[in-house]
């Protein structure tokens, strides 16, 4: 095989996804292997470099061709040295992953926050392909995010940028404590947790009917009730998708993407919720500052993190 090639790892608590990408952004091979976390720090770096040379050999590719490695791994990280500082799901701390790996590989290796990977992920090889800049919004049991300006990653002072989930939106008088001690967050109203919570609540006062026999709700119960006509469950959704819609008018006023990309279970809803999300957004946005502008669904599904994470290497 001829041409330049990027391999991408998508880090998680169970298991790490590698892939090798072309130049252009085309994801052309994937690998899963377990993380094998309970094995210890060790044992897990190591699989991340036997995965990495794994990928490659799967398609018959000279390792020569690999211009170099990227990672997107889950938590707080030292992004210019390369260092996983703490993770939720992951057994490291303090690990020195761009050392590491850069050792063991022979090749440039380079790390950053999963979900910003992932927004590189669409920005380079899905549904921002061919923009400069954009913003992508993953809706999921939290709402993460990523902030791609001249095709590449915004990380800020202390790798906090892209943390969308965390504006505080939502009014004092309507407000909620969000898991980062905060009240107020979009988390809090747009997220699966977050709608599942009002429909909970709307059960309990006896609002919503249809889902009040279910032993456990998911957001996709809330959505199927609100399309099929139910005005409390459509509420719930109008409110998740003004705040939304809401948060990218005042984004849009601080980077001025070009487009929004959704990704996340809760995106899975449709042209009904985009629909609305679309409605809140140029309500609240500035002209100048909407005009044009594209609020468009995620395209590589369980991928972006790979792909993003091999764009590392082109677009940091």
């Amino acid at each position: 095989m001829s041409g330049k090639l990027y391999v991408g790892l998508d880090v998680g608590g169970t298991a790490i996804k590698a892939g090798v990408c072309s130049e252009d952004g085309k994801l052309l091979h994937t690998f899963e292997g377990p993380t094998e976390n309970e094995k210890g720090s060790d044992r897990v770096m190591a699989n991340m470099a036997q995965y990495a040379r794994t990928v490659v050999e799967q398609m018959s590719a000279s390792w020569d061709d690999v211009e170099g490695v990227g990672l997107g791994v889950p938590g707080f990280l030292d992004i210019q040295n390369g260092v996983l500082l703490t993770s939720p799901n992951l057994v490291l701390r303090n690990a020195p992953l761009k050392s590491y790996l850069s050792e063991q590989l022979g090749k440039p290796v380079l790390i950053n926050n999963d979900a910003n990977v992932a927004a590189l992920g669409e920005a380079w090889g899905g549904a921002g392909r061919g923009v400069s800049d954009c913003v992508m919004y993953t809706l999921g049991t939290g709402v993460g995010g990523g902030i791609i300006i001249g095709g590449r990653i915004v990380v800020g002072f202390n790798a906090m940028a892209g943390e969308l989930g965390h504006i505080a939106i939502v009014p004092d008088l309507e407000a909620i404590q969000c898991g980062c001690g905060k009240k107020g967050c979009l988390e809090t109203v747009s997220s699966a947790t977050g709608i599942i919570r009002m429909a909970k609540d709307a059960v309990a006062r006896g609002d919503l009917a249809p889902l009040a026999g279910l032993e456990t709700i998911t957001a996709k119960d809330v959505f199927d009730a609100a399309k099929a006509g139910n005005e409390t469950a459509a509420r719930i959704v109008q409110r998740a998708a003004h705040y939304l819609g809401k948060s990218m008018a005042l984004v849009s006023v601080v980077v001025n993407p070009q487009r929004f990309i959704i990704g996340g279970g809760v995106a899975k809803a449709g042209e009904y919720l985009f629909e609305q999300i679309r409605e809140a957004y140029f309500k609240h946005a500035l002209e100048a500052a909407s005009k044009g502008v594209e609020i468009v669904p995620a395209e590589l599904g369980n991928n972006a993190g790979v792909v993003g994470a091999a764009g590392l290497i082109l677009r940091s």
